[in-house]
């Protein structure tokens, strides 16, 4: 009856409040534990780096390079596992290789989004990255069958830098391969994969990416309204 739906609507508001509650209590632990995940890999990140949630770090040390290997600009958000759009279990993964170098600008949004780099992966200013984005600069293992069952399969693994301009919206579930390089103010739809560069002020989406029309500024293009976003 009308009693018992208001009374689960009051236990769900009650929950709700409880939930958004320890959110905000458990978010400053969560910020300094990934500030301090970022320092004791290595990374340099400017002012104002938030994280909702524990992201997953992982960047390697011993390498022969002098740069830093990680270098984040002001302003890094980060949404992690729950706390993120869709509220999955995923967490932001940012790995670094060894010799690899990956430099993010400044005010760079990422929703349970993954970054990973081997060689070189750049990333330019006010770029949002949607829920399951997936940043690659390598293949991973070897093209060669024969290569890929022996101990040579990750020496022979192909790498090429990935650049990402700035102001550029990947749509959720998007996967940016090895080589690739994103122009500025450039819109890639949701669950796309891109496979060869994307020229600036340019929308683009599908499997393979192809490109949709120019990006109208001021306008939203329609190819992203069911996408979720960072």
């Amino acid at each position: 009856g009308k009693g018992g739906g208001r009374m689960q609507q009051l236990i769900y508001l009650a929950r709700k409040a409880v939930l958004r509650c320890w959110a905000v209590c458990l978010h400053p632990l969560h910020n300094w534990y990934a500030r301090w995940l970022l320092y004791a890999g290595n990374a340099v990140y400017g002012p104002g780096l938030c994280s909702f949630g524990i992201p997953d770090v992982r960047i390697s040390r011993g390498s022969r390079r002098r740069s830093v290997p990680c270098r984040i600009g002001r302003e890094f958000t980060m949404r992690n596992g729950s706390h993120g759009v869709s509220r999955s279990s995923q967490r932001c993964l940012i790995s670094v290789d060894r010799d690899g170098v990956l430099r993010i600008g400044n005010r760079v949004g990422i929703s349970n989004t993954v970054i990973i780099c081997t060689q070189s992966v750049t990333i330019g200013d006010d770029v949002k990255a949607g829920f399951g984005v997936h940043i690659m600069d390598t293949d991973f293992h070897a093209l060669d069958p024969e290569a890929r069952r022996g101990a040579e399969d990750r020496l022979l693994r192909r790498s090429a830098p990935v650049r990402i301009g700035n102001n550029v919206f990947l749509g959720a579930g998007t996967f940016i391969l090895k080589g690739v390089s994103i122009g500025d103010n450039a819109v890639v739809g949701a669950r796309s994969v891109v496979t060869r560069s994307i020229p600036s002020n340019e929308v683009w989406a599908g499997n393979p990416a192809r490109r949709i029309r120019r990006a109208e500024e001021g306008k939203a293009p329609q190819v992203m309204e069911r996408s979720a976003h960072a």
